[in-house]
This record gives structure tokens, sequence and C-alpha cells, in this order.
């Protein structure tokens, strides 16, 4: 049933993104119903990156979870989603303080959309003198806008102090930033503010409290394989085990 949706999700990205060019600075697909997946990108170390977010369409408006990476497609992705679905941004989420999930409360903030964050994620941009969210929000809360509901958690440390992933129950979406990685990713990724330990408790808790998710959106590379969660599960255990043997 899972490579059944893969497949289909495969052609309807295909589908949807026929005529976009590859070289564009913002990339938008459809990923199902009112849900969207933006791509951005970013020089980090030498190499274009891309970094995944996604956005709501509701009858409230559109629900942005994270902010582009890339600081000049700030204006062009409001531009796009009026010219796409006629509504405005009216909320925006951030998953963890990393410049590719909060790095454009600054611009959004002045624009007069709602900004949110954990107050982990508040702390560390107050700490990092960086522009912070309007609204603090506890670490587990369940937000209805229109005929959605979302619930957006804390499982605690993993690739930051302070990521949160965002559930839909009733569409069995996982949004994930960059607390999962891609089921294509080869390595765990920049660790510098992770706790790689905790990582392995924390996708557990995951595992445990959402139950078979139809998408699973990781902040980097591919969307379509549905084992990214378990992929991420097997290289934080593989990366402790490696680390505990190396100190013996």
């Amino acid at each position: 049933m899972r490579t059944l949706a893969s497949i289909i999700l495969f052609f309807a990205l295909l589908f949807d993104s026929f005529g976009q060019s590859k070289n564009s600075p913002l990339q938008i697909s459809h990923l199902t119903g009112d849900f969207y997946i933006y791509k951005t990108f970013h020089d980090y170390k030498g190499t274009l990156t891309a970094a995944n977010a996604m956005y709501l369409v509701t009858d409230k408006g559109v629900v942005l979870f994270d902010t582009p990476w890339d600081q000049t497609q700030h204006q062009p992705l409001l531009d796009s989603i009026i010219a796409k679905h006629n509504k405005k941004v009216v909320m925006i989420f951030a998953t963890h303080s990393h410049d590719d999930r909060a790095g454009g409360f600054r611009f959004y903030r002045q624009k007069g959309i709602r900004t949110y964050s954990i107050k982990l994620t508040d702390d560390i941009l107050k700490k990092d003198n960086k522009k912070r969210a309007e609204y603090i929000i506890p670490n587990d809360t369940v937000f209805a806008v229109g005929k959605y509901k979302f619930e957006v958690f804390y499982p605690g440390k993993g690739h930051t102090p302070d990521n949160i992933v965002i559930w839909f129950d009733k569409e069995k979406v996982l949004y994930g930033g960059c607390f999962i990685k891609s089921a294509e990713a080869k390595d765990l990724g920049y660790l510098g503010d992770a706790d790689v330990k905790e990582w392995e408790k924390s996708i557990k808790k995951v595992q445990t409290k959402f139950k078979n998710p139809i998408y699973i959106i990781p902040g980097h590379d591919d969307w379509i394989n549905t084992e990214s969660l378990q992929h991420t599960l097997k290289m934080v255990q593989a990366y402790n085990a490696a680390q505990a043997s190396g100190k013996k």
C-alpha cells in the first residue's frame, strides 16, 4: 500500500513540477490535498544545498512551516502563493532555530504575519541576537486553522536541542524538518548543535506517538520514501555505536 502511494506521489510531483525549471531558486510541488512542499537553496560549504519546507492552504489563509533558506526568496514565496492560491500567508511556524527554518522571522514579522516557535527556539534566537517569533507556544500544542488540525510536538533533543515536528492526524502527514533525514541521506549532516545520543530516544517517541504516516517530509532531499524516519534512526544508532566503540 505504501509502495503504491509512493508511486502515485512521484507522478503527481512530476506532473505538478512540469515546466518548472530545475534551476529555479524557488520550487513548489503539490504534496496532497491542500499541502504543498516548497524548496529553496543555499550555499553550504561550497555546495548549493536544497532545503524542504511546507505550506498548507486553508480558508483562513496559508500556514507556512519554516521559512526559505534563501533570503532572496522571502518575498517571491509570498508572491507565488498569492498567484497560485489567491491567499495570503497568515501564520508561520519554525521547527528549530537554524537559518533554514527561522531565518525569515524578521522579514515576515515586518509583513505582519504571525510567527510562532517554542520557548527553546526562542531562547536560542535571543542568545544569538536573532529575530524571534512573535508568539511562544508550549512544546506540545494542537492548532485548528479552518478545517485543519495539527499538533506541534517537541520529542526531545536531536538535530538541535529545540527541534519540533508537526503532525496532521487526519491526513497522516508528518512534517519533520531537519529532525528527520531523507531516506537517501548518507549521513546525519550538520551535527554542530546535535545531541545524537538523545536523538535516538526522540525518534522513538515520534514513532510511538504518530502511527502510520502516509507522508513524511524531511528537512532536505527526497520526501517520497516514507522510510526516512526509520532510516534516520538507523543512522543515529550506527553513529552512536561507532562513537561507543571508539571510546573503548
